[in-house]
């Protein structure tokens, strides 16, 4: 069964695009949950880690579950181990059992066992929001997902996702594209994806463009089954990259936890990474692609009023330009 066959089978859920409101908290004064389900990075630049750090960044209340240890640092992924899927069951448990979670944000889940564990979790305690980037390859080339997980992260997975998240190299894979190099014809021509993408009949998709070769600009395109959005920022010249993808869906799924709109998580979401991106060389971290710069703007703060203070986790939007609407 194909991907597109089981989206048009899948019954609307909960957290689909239409009727999003941010759930109600315990009192005035809570911060809302976000949960990440993903694979830890050794070197801290992306997975868990990474989204630990941009949730709370963007004004939530970061919790997790290790689906995979990875041996990783600024120059690649030297070895991946996928929890037993008993105690990541044992971890969605404990985190649900206890915590009022607003928002989820899916990443590397390893093999099916945990794919269908997972999926198994999110049908019965259905959160209020769902943000799926679906973590196939590493940026060196390595598989994170075992090739029988694929179907069932088709199949059972994305049709519960408010959004999904796939560059363009993970897109080709979800529609069967030849795969291999990244400079193939279909990855460089990323509005060719567009159509094929929203005949999946998934509720959204951000595909995101860093992949193609144009120069100038960053565009991403938020597509939904009658609409495409593009929204379009200056490339940054910038080699720290490492967890860009994990930082992006993760803030997405704070803002949507704090209760954006989509399209208005989307925007701030990709208005905090272009700072974060900005002021990676800040760190100096590693001898690879080094990680962003999560916390930059208490960094920022700091050197404007001179004193340490925590700031307020709201964001300017005016870092994306170039947002255009239209329906291809």
């Amino acid at each position: 069964m194909t991907l597109a066959q089981t989206a048009k089978r899948a019954q609307p859920s909960q957290h689909n695009l239409k009727g999003h409101t941010a759930m109600t908290p315990s009192s005035p004064s809570s911060i809302p949950v976000v949960l990440t389900i993903a694979g830890s990075d050794s070197s801290g630049g992306a997975g868990v880690q990474a989204d630990i750090k941009t949730i709370a960044a963007t004004g939530c209340y970061a919790c997790s579950v290790m689906t995979a240890s990875t041996a990783q640092n600024t120059q690649g992924v030297f070895d991946v181990l996928p929890l037993p899927v008993s105690h990541v069951m044992q971890q969605l448990d404990a985190v649900f059992s206890d915590l009022n979670i607003v928002a989820v944000k899916i990443g590397m889940l390893a093999n099916a066992e945990i794919v269908e564990a997972v999926a198994n979790k999110l049908q019965a305690v259905r959160p209020r929001h769902l943000v799926i980037d679906p973590v196939l390859l590493s940026t060196s080339g390595r598989m994170l997902l075992s090739q029988d997980a694929l179907q069932p992260l088709q199949d059972r997975l994305l049709p519960m996702a408010d959004l999904v998240t796939p560059n363009l190299p993970e897109a080709a894979v979800l529609l069967g594209y030849p795969t291999g190099d990244t400079e193939d014809e279909s990855i460089q021509r990323p509005t060719e994806m567009i159509a094929d993408l929203q005949r999946l009949g998934l509720p959204a998709i951000l595909l995101k463009g860093g992949h193609a070769d144009d120069p100038h600009y960053s565009q991403d395109w938020l597509i939904t089954a009658s609409t495409t959005t593009m929204f379009s920022a200056p490339r940054i010249d910038e080699s720290n990259t490492h967890g860009t993808g994990c930082t992006l869906s993760s803030a997405i799924a704070a803002y949507l936890a704090r209760g954006h709109s989509l399209s208005s998580a989307v925007e701030a979401a990709k208005t905090y990474i272009s700072g974060a991106i900005r002021h990676a060389s800040q760190l100096d971290v590693g001898r690879g692609k080094g990680p962003l710069h999560h916390f930059y703007q208490q960094t920022v703060e700091q050197q404007t009023i001179g004193q340490s203070s925590l700031i307020s986790p709201s964001i300017k939007l005016t870092d994306v330009s170039d947002i255009t609407q239209y329906k291809p």
